[in-house]
């Protein structure tokens, strides 16, 4: 009996160890696999999500200015520097968006290449301190307004060139991302679609909305909304008393029904502007972060609609 029980334990090892062997090949083809993804950083979570949506499962995505944070006065951490050192590629929006970076990447001794997502996007003029729209075409200098991810004709455009960007980094998956582009470059023009319709339902009347600061500029001119900031392009900065006055009178005159809050923004000035003024707080607008995994806005896509339902609650009242 001894024996025979010996002999069923060998049997159980032995197959046992045959399975194991067999389950090898795979386990370390998959850890390979893992180790050959390119490491990709993006500089804040709006391009970063646009990377993952390119890259796939072929690239991990890490973004240096996370959810709910604003990228306009980051400050750099020493974890930064390290990612920046370790990566195969870094995205940025460029137009002057990151003007911390340079300083960070000469810093880390990164020499990964760096992609300029915004690339070949018509922009609009930055206002600094205005209570009127933005300018028209503008060339892609200084003066540039940053948030051209806005316009989602704009996001076509970065993805266009977060996908030849991966291509080039890695030639070997080069399908792989066009392909990926592809599918996300459809799902965008639908989401195009679902604003035009939404802003068509607004009454022309309302299709005016006062934001903390000039972060629509982009999304105004291509779905005719007509975005008015008491501060400029940056979040930093700060509004004059003149501008704020101006912006009162403003809301009174033209009877603009909402002011909104940014989620990266202090709300404190926007009340006032509401009290003083007699217009309703609208919803909060997500502009140059998205909200965290469990909040309203964590991917591009439920961004723009995040922000399209406020528009439409705040401003769709007849």
């Amino acid at each position: 009996m001894r024996g025979r029980m010996v002999r069923r334990r060998r049997i159980g090892s032995l197959l046992a160890l045959v399975v194991l062997l067999a389950a090898a090949p795979m386990l370390l083809a998959g850890r390979a696999e893992a180790a050959e993804r390119l490491r990709a950083v993006a500089t804040f979570s709006i391009l970063g999500d646009l990377v993952r949506q390119v890259g796939g499962e072929r690239v991990e995505v890490a973004s240096l200015v996370g959810p709910d944070a604003d990228a306009h006065g980051y400050s750099p951490a020493p974890g930064d520097g390290r990612l920046l050192a370790r990566a195969d590629i870094v995205f940025v929006n460029g137009l002057g968006f990151e003007g911390w970076l340079d300083r960070l990447i000469r810093a880390s001794g990164a020499r990964a290449p760096v992609i300029v997502a915004a690339r070949g996007v018509e922009t609009i003029a930055a206002r600094h301190d205005h209570a009127g729209e933005h300018g028209h075409a503008h060339s892609a200098d200084a003066e540039a307004d940053p948030h051209a991810w806005q316009s989602i004709a704009n996001a076509k455009v970065y993805v266009a060139n977060i996908r030849d960007g991966l291509a080039k980094a890695d030639p070997a998956h080069a399908e792989d991302f066009s392909r990926n582009a592809a599918a996300y470059l459809a799902k965008l023009d639908a989401l195009d679609g679902e604003v035009r319709a939404a802003i068509a339902a607004i009454p022309p009347e309302h299709r005016r909305v006062i934001t903390t600061h000039d972060a629509f500029g982009y999304f105004g001119a291509a779905y005719g909304l007509r975005f008015i900031a008491p501060q400029g392009v940056a979040n930093d900065s700060e509004a004059s008393p003149r501008s704020v006055a101006r912006i009162i009178r403003q809301i009174r005159q033209e009877q603009v029904p909402a002011v909104f809050l940014e989620t990266i923004a202090d709300p404190r000035l926007m009340e006032q502007i509401a009290r003083e003024s007699g217009a309703r707080i609208g919803g909060r607008l997500y502009s140059d972060a998205l909200s965290g995994p469990s909040g309203p806005a964590p991917t591009y896509l439920d961004m723009i609609r995040s922000n399209l339902r406020e528009f439409s609650a705040a401003l769709g009242r007849g």
